[in-house]
């Protein structure tokens, strides 16, 4: 790694439950508006579990948890199939697109980071587990209220999600950016982590807001200090778990961390 590149050039965000969304609570709201029609009954955090996948993966994994199989058999007295996965996809996306752009308000603090990261020199990019067109009812929301990445990359773009690396690649060829050592994977999910990490890249977990930590606003407010602080050791040491090289309680502690990731690569290059 040459001299110029021992710094951090780009951060790739995750956007429901990082950078808009609290609590990632548009696609909990969807899956348990089309599980519940199908006549599955699943918990918050089953749904929440697999989430930051492709959407039709997150389904596949709903299905394949012991309650969702359970239920399936016994209400339709066989397994589920991809026939079976079509359908449900199909109307998640539906109805999807008539609440999303609802759910695409920057986080606090959001517009603010990402100006500051912009004047440390780096670039931005972003990865999802929405599909474009889904996307395309959050980008303008977001940008009108101050939050536009540099570049936006989907699964349908690289024709397989997360845990794989390809959209972080993605991000990479079309800012120019590499190696992956001096890109930036920031996200609120077990998967962010691993996408992360499966490029090559640091990656970092935020707690606040997050899907991992499982809360909306009210409840976050609501929690008293002990058991918010008990709730949040969980959740990172999952990200830790997941490979997070670093846990932040909140967006606004990214240049920090930015900075101490910059110090660790430059302590490596002095090697």
């Amino acid at each position: 790694m040459g001299t110029e590149n021992r710094q951090i050039q780009m951060v790739v965000f995750d956007w429901a439950g990082t950078t808009v969304d609290y609590g990632s609570s548009a696609p909990s709201v969807v899956f348990d508006r089309v599980f519940t029609a199908a006549g599955l009954h699943l918990t918050r955090e089953e749904i929440n579990r697999p989430m930051g996948l492709e959407k039709k993966a997150h389904i596949r994994q709903l299905l394949s948890s012991e309650s969702g199989s359970a239920q399936w058999q016994q209400l339709y007295g066989r397994v589920w199939n991809e026939q079976d996965v079509d359908k449900l996809y199909e109307t998640f996306e539906a109805t999807l697109h008539t609440v999303v752009a609802e759910y695409s308000t920057p986080l606090p603090g959001v517009a603010e980071t990402v100006d500051k990261l912009r004047g440390m020199g780096l670039k931005i990019g972003s990865t999802t587990g929405y599909n474009s067109a889904m996307m395309a009812e959050v980008l303008p929301v977001a940008k009108a209220a101050g939050y536009a990445a540099d570049c936006v990359v989907t699964p349908d773009a690289t024709g397989i999600g997360r845990p794989a690396p390809f959209m972080v690649f993605e991000c990479m060829r079309r800012l120019n950016v590499y190696p992956p050592r001096c890109v930036v994977k920031v996200g609120d999910t077990v998967v962010d982590m691993q996408e992360g990490k499966n490029a090559g890249a640091f990656a970092i977990g935020i707690l606040t807001g997050s899907n991992l930590l499982g809360l909306t606003k009210e409840e976050y407010d609501a929690m008293p200090a002990e058991l918010l602080a008990q709730r949040k050791q969980v959740a990172a040491d999952r990200y830790r778990s997941a490979g997070a090289d670093l846990v932040i309680d909140s967006i606004r502690d990214l240049p920090a961390a930015i900075e101490t990731l910059n110090e660790r690569l430059r302590k490596e290059g002095s090697l």
